[in-house]
This record gives structure tokens, C-alpha cells and sequence, in this order.
């Protein structure tokens, strides 16, 4: 490698969801001819998982070291750090946007500026980076150029004559973009001699390596053989070697100031291992750690549970390894009264929970059961004690209890403005305040408003997709926890609970919940001998109630006539069987039935 920092570019392609962040990435690695020894080249190259293609969201980010040859004649190494696009994972991209030195900042020419194009420039803003703006997808019919520059301008504040304009699909501009990424954004001040101090950003598990570090060296030279320390955890390792990402690894020994590229250290757990980390030599250690670095906290919760008690095992084994590259997963061992052994999980946000859902049961081919996702509440005891519960089944006795907290987000949406009534309405809906109203321009409106993060978790990005027919965008971050009325909503089958389907849930909001839940059960579970009673209740009272009829066999049909007393002493007696059979009656609740209650309210209908 060249320690001549002056011909490197570290840089980030940061966007919404679906403006062409990874197909762009495919382009420079196409037009930089870089050898793909992993078979044939094929779309979202950096994208390793299949979930990944299909979806077009990038989960896991990812690095790439591209030489370009530019027009001064000059060989550049520019160090692409690739970043997820999604709101679950701004930890991750606010630490890849700070290994960086400049931004692609990219905007869909159909779609404009949205949410997370927003939320991602500030967040490369407060890191300084120089922002070069990006219209994608120029050659579709349907692009609007000219609304891009002037949302360029008047939104972001970005100096439109700087914008290049690509279609990343064609191919077309990437070379002007190479020469922008050379002469606009600045190289790395770093310098070798200083003492080493690199930020990791990633990492990832190689079944015959161990976990491999993803780093972006600031200060230094980390060389095989180093014994280094990574600060904010205390580990001490040794490096066993270093190299750069070019689709595989390639090996060069070391890695100089301003250089992106691996290390592996015979790490073997991936949570040993945390991302905005920063490593330094132990024989001359760096004054302090690199800003920025905070252990990354799950925000939703649930419960896993294998469809089939016997697949307990593979589970088991299924988490373990998909722990082993998901370092932000976190799991502890559950039971339940109804389903069984199973786990409770810890997940940065809904769409995290529903890729581990999917990658289990593709990858492991499990049928699982995930209950009703939960968020971390605060309860204060009347005693003065303070527990956080994430789970319903560990709610304390109401009469402990003095008040509650739960989390609230500031969710940002942008929209065009004629969905703006009804979504307030759904924003309101959902107990949502509105703290801020910008008009971006005559067509375009972005809405702020501060609510409980629960709200979030059922439906409601579905129904925000669905009023404004897709042009809604949606952005939020955790802000605070505030004070609220908090009940748990337990589900009553023939009198007794079943724990899987106990909900924490709002007071305002809970018949309601009761109501959709007994009726879901009513349709899922079958007719017995004797009638069954579906109730939901919050304690000793029952808020909402179905019933499920009885088989019965017409006992009065042999009667011909004569006095009607002889009919209703076969209809008492009748009776009277069914309530023994009542008494000893076991309901089994088919799994059908806990899928129908835990799918989303719109997925139902």
C-alpha cells in the first residue's frame, strides 16, 4: 500500500431507501474493473445476502477499494464505505459516515428529497464532510431535473451547480462523478508517524478466521505482528493480518494513515467486537479514543418461539450463528406456558426484527413464532424502586406501581401536500403531537411530530404508505421517555390466561386491542363440546368478550308432542353435561391462531 495519503478518497454514498445507493456502487466497481473471482458479476454486488437483493435495501454495509486512473493522469485509491439506507441502522452509518471524508449525497430524479436523505445530511453535516449531490436515474421519463436542483438549493442548502447528474443503472456520469470524488473531496490529514488510532465501523465472522475488523485508520500504521488494544472494551490482541476490500480480502500487511481495509486479531465472537471502537498500538497508545462511540441498545422486543417444540434445538443453533455476524442481536432464553422453550430478543427496530425472521427461516428452514413486539417501558414503584420491563409477563401488580414511562420518537415525515390531512389524522391517531409544520416548496410538506414509539411498532408505516399511495417518506429517532397510562392486556381462553398473547398496552387504546384480539381467536380456534369464552382483561375486569358456540346434538328430536316440562328436562340435562365437559375440557389454541394474532392489523383485513 502507499503511504501517500494524497492520492486517497474516502467517501460514502448516503440516501433514501431505493434511490440507487448499491446499483451506483455496482458502477464504480464495473468501471474500475475490479477482478470478481466470486463467479459472475451480478446486481448489488456489495449486498451479500439474498434477503438483501430481493428487498433492495442494503442491511450489513460494506466496504470496496477502487483504482481509478483520473484525467491528471494520476492513480487515486478511493475507499467506498458503503451504508445501510434504513432508519434501524443510523448507529452503523453514523459511524461509517465518520470514516469518511466526503459524501455522495443521492437523490432519486422521480422522487426528489425525502425523509432520510434529510436525516443522513445532517448527520454527514455534523461530521463535516464534503457533500457532493447526486441526481440519480436522469435517463427514466418520469425525472424531474429540474425539481431536484431546486430542492438541492432551497431544501438542502447545497450548491446546485455542484450536482452530477447519473443514471446509475446506464452507466451514465459515473466518470464525471469519479472526477468530482477526486477534486472535491479533500484527502486524509492523517499522518503515520502520529500514534495509531483507527475507528472500526464494521466488522463480520469468518467461520475459519474468526471475526474480521472492518477499520478506517486515522493516525498511525497498524502492521502484522502489532500487539494492539481496542480502548473502549480493554481487549488486548495481536495481528494476524491487514489488507483492503476488493469483493474478497485482499493481503497487504498493512495499513497506513487514511487507509480503509480489514484486520484480523483471532477475535472469536463477534460482541467482543464493538462498531465506533477505536483501536490503537499498546506499546504506543493513542491519549484517548475516537468521538462518537455508544453501545447500541435494541429499541423493540420479542419473543421467538419454534412452531414445532421439537425444533427447539435448531433454534438454538440458528440464533448462535446468526448472532456470530450480528453483533447488535441480543437474546436471553424464554418459556412459555403455551408455546414452550424459546427466546426473548432485543432488535434496533422493526424492520431489523423482520430480516432475523426471515433469515431464520430461510437459512435455518424453521417455522417460528414471534409474539406482539414490546418496547423497553420504566416503571417507578410506589416503594421508590425503578425496573425497566420489556417483557408483559414481568409487569409488577398494579397496586405497586406509582406511574409509568415509555419511549417517544420525533418522527419526521415528508409528503406531498395533499395527503397532509390524513395523515395528521393518523399521526393523531397515534397520539402523536405536532411539534413543527415546513413547507419545502408549493408540492411538498414536511410534518414533525413527537410520539410513543409503541404507536410505531403496529402498522404505521404500512398505513402511511397506503394514504399517500407510496410518496410519504418517514424518518425517527428516540428522543426521550415520558409519563404514560400503562396497563397489561391479558387474553383469557376459557378462563384461562394464555401468556404468549399478554400485551402492555396504553389504557386509551387497550378494548380496542382486546377486541381485535378476541376476534382473531374466535375465527383461528375450533368448535369444541361445550361453548368457549375468548375474553380480554386488564386485571380483574374484561374489557372486551367472544364466544365460541358448542357442537349440539338435538336431544329434544325423539320427543313427539306431549308436555313441554318432558323437553326441557333432556335440555337441563344436556346442559349439565356440557358444563362437566367444561369443567375438565382442555382448549388447545392451534399456532394458526397465535400467527393471526401477532400479524399487523392491516395484514388481516
Amino acid at each position: 500500500m502507499s503511504a501517500d495519503s494524497s492520492l486517497t478518497r474516502n467517501f460514502c454514498i448516503i440516501a433514501h431507501i431505493d434511490h440507487g445507493k448499491s446499483t451506483l456502487a455496482d458502477r464504480f466497481i464495473d468501471m474500475a474493473h475490479i477482478n470478481f473471482s466470486r463467479g459472475p458479476a451480478q446486481a448489488q454486488m456489495l449486498d451479500n445476502m439474498d434477503i438483501e437483493r430481493e428487498r433492495g435495501i442494503t442491511i450489513k454495509s460494506q466496504a470496496v477499494t477502487i483504482p481509478y486512473t483520473a484525467k491528471d493522469g494520476k492513480v487515486y485509491q478511493l475507499n467506498l464505505v458503503d451504508t445501510p439506507g434504513h432508519v434501524d441502522f443510523s448507529y452503523e452509518v453514523s459511524r461509517a459516515i465518520s470514516s469518511c471524508e466526503g459524501a455522495l449525497l443521492l437523490i432519486d430524479a422521480t422522487q426528489g428529497v425525502e425523509a432520510q436523505t434529510l436525516a443522513n445530511l445532517y448527520m454527514a453535516m455534523e461530521h463535516n464532510l464534503t457533500i457532493i449531490p447526486v441526481i440519480n436515474k436522469v435517463d427514466l421519463a418520469s425525472a424531474d431535473i429540474e425539481a431536484c436542483l431546486h430542492q438541492i438549493d432551497h431544501d438542502l442548502g447545497l450548491d446546485s451547480s455542484l450536482a452530477v447528474q447519473v443514471s446509475a443503472k446506464t452507466g451514465f456520469g459515473v466518470d464525471a462523478l469519479f472526477e468530482a470524488i477526486v477534486k472535491q473531496i479533500q484527502h486524509p490529514e492523517g499522518k503515520d508517524a502520529f500514534p495509531l488510532q483507527a475507528l472500526i465501523f464494521d466488522s463480520h465472522y469468518d467461520a475459519y478466521r474468526g471475526v474480521i475488523v472492518h477499520c478506517r485508520v486515522f493516525d498511525g500504521v497498524l502492521k502484522v505482528g502489532d500487539e494492539i488494544q481496542f480502548m473502549n472494551t480493554g481487549g488486548v490482541y495481536k495481528v494476524e493480518e491487514a489488507g483492503i476490500f476488493q469483493l474478497e480480502l485482499i493481503k497487504t500487511g498493512e495499513l497506513h494513515a487514511g487507509d480503509v481495509g480489514y484486520v484480523i486479531t483471532g477475535v472469536k465472537t463477534i460482541s467482543d467486537v464493538r462498531v465506533g471502537d477505536t483501536i490503537t498500538s499498546t506499546n504506543r497508545p493513542a491519549k484517548k479514543p475516537l468521538p462518537g462511540f455508544m453501545d447500541v441498545k435494541p429499541v423493540v422486543y420479542s419473543s421467538i418461539y419454534p412452531v414445532d417444540t421439537n425444533d427447539y434445538e435448531e433454534l438454538v443453533s440458528a440464533i448462535e450463528k446468526l448472532k456470530l455476524n450480528d453483533a447488535s442481536l441480543i437474546y436471553e432464553k424464554d418459556s412459555s406456558a403455551a408455546l414452550g422453550f424459546g427466546f426473548r430478543c432485543g432488535f434496533l427496530g422493526m424492520l431489523h426484527l423482520e430480516v432475523i425472521q426471515e433469515r431464520i427461516e430461510r437459512e435455518f428452514d424453521l417455522s417460528i413464532v414471534f409474539t406482539s413486539p414490546s418496547v423497553k417501558y420504566i416503571v417507578h414503584l410506589k416503594n421508590g424502586e425503578t425496573i425497566n420491563i420489556d417483557n408483559p409477563l414481568e409487569y409488577p401488580d398494579p397496586m405497586r406501581v406509582e406511574y409509568a414511562e415509555e419511549p417517544y420518537i420525533q418522527a419526521n415525515v415528508i409528503t406531498p401536500t395533499q395527503y397532509v390531512g390524513p395523515i395528521i389524522n393518523l399521526c393523531m391517531e397515534k397520539r402523536g403531537t405536532q411539534t413543527g409544520m415546513n413547507y419545502l416548496d408549493e408540492k411538498r410538506v414536511e410534518l414533525i411530530y413527537e410520539m410513543p414509539l409503541a404507536e410505531v411498532l403496529f402498522e404505521f408505516y404500512d398505513r402511511l404508505k397506503s394514504i399517500s399511495r407510496g410518496y410519504a417518506s418517514f424518518d425517527y429517532q428516540v428522543i426521550a421517555y415520558k409519563r404514560t397510562d400503562l396497563v397489561r392486556l391479558d387474553i383469557l381462553v376459557n378462563g384461562e390466561p394464555v401468556d404468549a398473547l399478554s400485551q402492555l398496552v396504553f389504557r386509551g387504546n387497550s378494548q380496542n386491542r382486546g377486541r381485535q384480539v378476541c376476534e382473531r381467536l374466535r375465527g383461528e380456534i375450533p368448535r369444541q363440546q361445550y361453548k368457549i369464552a375468548i375474553q380480554a382483561a386488564i386485571g380483574g375486569t374484561i374489557v372486551s368478550r367472544e364466544t365460541i358456540t358448542a357442537f349440539r346434538k338435538d336431544v329434544t328430536a325423539k320427543c313427539y308432542g306431549g308436555d313441554i316440562s318432558r323437553k326441557r328436562k333432556l335440555l337441563e340435562k344436556q346442559k349439565e353435561g356440557k358444563k362437566r365437559m367444561k369443567m375438565v375440557g382442555n382448549v388447545e389454541i392451534p399456532q394458526s391462531a397465535f400467527l393471526a394474532v401477532l400479524k399487523s392489523d392491516d395484514d388481516s383485513k
